[in-house]
């Protein structure tokens, strides 16, 4: 891993380089960017050119005291993709990474970005209000969740990467991949756990999904119990005009590791259009 400034702040991130196109990966929480080791060999092996860096507070990654919101995080990649000069950059945000897509979109438009991927992603709004009545957490959720991160980290996310991989309450991963995922959720700064939940929970995307006008591709694990496809990817993928859409049957929220294969498929065929 190599370092750059972005945003005030300094981000670690992997390039592997090359002449491909840009695929550049945004992990989900609380993960770090090593958690897309089952993506990173396809993607390059099918020759495009893959970065995946490490959000604030999270991995390697500076860990600031504050700016644990989406517009920051999309100035963070902005940052990121301005100090490489990537074009024609494909952008592949996993869970509360395709927050960042959306933010950036809508913020920032497509001049650097040739298509987007939504990955069981939290857009457009995950939060449960008298105009969103579809969301899929309440306030009192949100409270709970952070609460817990609080006051019991460990335990917290021991029992969050369980159903994290799992389908009904079924592991669908081994205990060794649970256990390298946990590892990599060490790395996280405590106040960027706690915060980026609110950030995730809170923010509503809907204005930004708006605004998406590359081709987009919408990829979600049927079995999804973190981020249930009918509160996110159904209506990221009616919002999008024109989105593709690929329900990955029995797969859990983590189903890039449980179902690397069918994720990889997806994602490559989509690129290769």
């Amino acid at each position: 891993m190599t370092t750059i400034p972005s945003n005030g702040i300094t981000l670690e991130y992997t390039d592997t380089g090359g002449t491909g196109r840009p695929v550049v990966l945004i992990h989900g929480w609380p993960l770090s960017g090593a958690s897309w080791s089952e993506q990173v060999p396809a993607l390059t092996d099918a020759g495009y050119r893959v970065v995946t860096y490490d959000r604030r507070g999270f991995g390697d990654s500076d860990k600031p005291g504050e700016g644990y919101d989406y517009d920051t995080f999309a100035a963070d990649l902005k940052g990121l993709l301005d100090g490489l000069d990537l074009s024609d950059v494909t952008l592949v945000g996993f869970s509360m990474g395709g927050g960042e897509i959306a933010r950036y979109l809508g913020t920032y438009g497509d001049e650097r970005v040739h298509s987007a991927v939504f990955a069981a992603a939290v857009p457009p709004y995950l939060l449960k209000t008298d105009d969103n009545p579809d969301g899929g957490m309440p306030e009192e959720a949100v409270q709970e969740m952070q609460q817990g991160a609080r006051d019991d980290r460990e335990n917290f996310l021991d029992g969050f990467t369980t159903d994290f991989f799992s389908v009904d309450g079924t592991l669908k991963v081994t205990e060794e991949q649970r256990q390298e995922a946990l590892a990599l959720e060490t790395k996280a700064e405590d106040k960027a756990l706690v915060d980026c939940i609110g950030a995730f929970g809170r923010t509503d995307f809907r204005a930004d999904l708006a605004k998406v006008k590359v081709p987009t591709l919408v990829i979600h694990g049927s079995g999804d119990a973190t981020v249930p496809f009918e509160v996110s990817g159904k209506r990221t993928a009616e919002a999008v005009d024109g989105a593709e859409l690929v329900v990955v049957d029995d797969a859990p929220h983590g189903f890039n590791v449980s179902h690397a294969a069918e994720f990889n498929k997806a994602v490559l065929d989509f690129l290769a259009r």
